[in-house]
């Protein structure tokens, strides 16, 4: 055998695989088969094999090959490693919540916060009964800390601005809602822009997104109305307790959950007179050696069906 202390480097991985079915065979033709390649490469590869290992590794016989002592040994030899990289690479597909432990961050806009939470906590415990999870705000840091590794996930509208190291994948539309207290003067289940027009706006805030301004009152001054904003705050709940106290309406989405708008009422909202309902996505934000992962694919599978139970719960 040649004496090389750069054979693996200088050795094409794929050349083994072929050398193990050739061992398995004992025949050229039935090894092309297997590898959906031409008796011609079977050839290639092993002229190539013999010359690295320095070796005749088979000769021909009645009926097809036979092994030399040498790729006997030669067999013996890489069989555990090889057999052990099969084995960890389909381990890679065979993803187990279960065996999940650690801690998760996952940064949540303030909208979907306050709606999954709960829900949330409890699936993940279910499915992942070791794993920790911390659910946070997400905030101005959290782009950077998608970066960094030290939140794994987050979730916001279609952001603007976002670091092309960090992958985005649709998770669902959202219906928007405006809420009023119960005994509000609209007596309608529909709000109309010339309705929200004659009531001050409480804004929820979501970082990173609207920090400075109102999005449904920018979309009544776009159709020309003057919009007024009466309270902002990132907490769902606050802006609740003001709704509920006063005649400012609560722009936000068929994801409210019920427990929090009791005393409340929710109006569908009529943009146009097409009577389209509006909607906003919502986007799963990952950096991007997770975007494939199984515990990605995992993740973003169970905050889609959340949020469609809590769709379909208000509905």
């Amino acid at each position: 055998m040649k004496t090389s202390a750069n054979l693996f480097q200088k050795l094409d991985l794929n050349l083994l695989r072929t050398f193990r079915v050739l061992l398995q065979e004992r025949n050229a033709r039935k090894t092309a088969e297997r590898l959906f390649v031409t008796q011609p490469a079977i050839s290639q590869a092993l002229q190539k094999l013999r010359f690295h290992l320095d070796d005749e590794l088979f000769v021909k016989v009645q009926g097809g090959l036979e092994p030399t002592p040498f790729a006997l040994l030669v067999e013996e030899k890489i069989a555990p490693y090889l057999d052990g990289l099969e084995a960890s690479l389909e381990q890679l597909s065979d993803f187990s919540p279960s065996e999940l432990e650690g801690t998760i961050k996952i940064a949540l806009a303030p909208i979907v916060l306050s709606c999954l939470a709960g829900s949330l906590f409890i699936e993940l415990r279910k499915q992942a009964p070791n794993l920790n999870l911390e659910l946070t705000s997400w905030t101005q840091q959290t782009p950077e800390q998608l970066r960094n590794g030290e939140v794994f996930l987050g979730m916001h509208y279609d952001l603007d601005g976002i670091s092309k190291e960090i992958a985005r994948d649709k998770l669902a539309d959202m219906e928007a809602r405006v809420y009023v207290r119960q005994d509000h003067p609209l007596k309608s289940d529909i709000i109309t822009p010339h309705d929200a027009a004659k009531y001050e706006i409480a804004s929820l805030i979501s970082p990173g997104w609207n920090d400075n301004f109102s999005f449904a009152a920018q979309i009544l001054e776009q159709l020309g109305y003057e919009a007024k904003v009466g309270f902002r705050s990132e907490v769902v709940l606050a802006i609740i307790d003001v709704v509920s106290s006063t005649d400012m309406i609560l722009p936000h989405s068929n994801l409210l959950p019920s427990q929090h708008s009791k005393q409340l009422r929710a109006l569908k909202v009529e943009i146009n007179e097409q009577q389209q309902p509006y909607t906003k996505g919502l986007y799963a934000y990952v950096h991007n050696k997770n975007r494939h992962s199984p515990k990605t694919k995992w993740l973003e599978k169970m905050l889609r069906e959340k949020i469609q139970q809590h769709i379909n719960n208000q509905d």
